[in-house]
This record gives C-alpha cells, structure tokens and sequence, in this order.
C-alpha cells in the first residue's frame, strides 16, 4: 500500500477541527495533525497577503487522494485551498501497519 502525508492550511481552529475530524470519521485519513502558530506570506488577487494560519497533517493512502482533494472542495472555506500530497518513501513498519488498519482496504478488488 502506498501511503502519503498530505498538507493543508486552514484558517482558524475551529476550521481544522472540524475537516480533521470529517477526514477520520470519513476515513480519507488515518490522521490529522493540527500546527498552530504559521504564518504564510503569498500572493492572492494581485496583493502580497500575510496571514495567521495552522497546518494539517494528513496521513493517507495515495488512492485516497483524489477523494481527499474533492472532499477538501466541499468543506474548506477557502476559494482554493492548499492541497499538496507528498509519498511516504520509508517508515516504521509497525506504524505504517496501523495506518493500513484505519484505512480502507484496496486490496483484491
């Protein structure tokens, strides 16, 4: 199974609760870690923009993706949000299991 940690920004805690708790009871996701305390600087609309933002940490399979990304469409409130899905190459075994546990299984069908 591939797996991938895949990152989102969100505006508020309030707004990371709610779509970590959507990803894992949905089972996109066997994971979300909330990182408060960014700051992302970037351009939108023509302006140079500065923002207090946290950071998801989302553990996934790499077919969960697609359905992650769409998912993410629905219940973000930003106009476009930052999706980036980056492979796991290498990990404990014994964590890497537990994440095949929590997610849906693709395997012979």
């Amino acid at each position: 199974m591939d797996f991938c940690v895949v990152l989102v920004t969100v505006s508020s805690e309030a707004e990371a609760k709610r779509i970590a708790r959507t990803l894992v009871e949905e089972r996109l996701a066997a994971c979300v870690n909330l990182i408060p305390g960014l700051t992302s600087i970037y351009h939108w609309e023509g302006k140079l923009c500065e923002d207090r933002e946290l950071l998801l940490v989302i553990k996934t399979q790499r077919q969960q993706v697609p359905a992650l990304c769409a998912r993410m469409e629905q219940v973000h409130s930003y106009t476009v949000p930052e999706v980036i899905a980056l492979p796991i190459v290498e990990g404990s075994a014994r964590y890497l299991a537990w994440l095949a546990s929590c997610l849906p299984s693709t395997e012979g069908g």
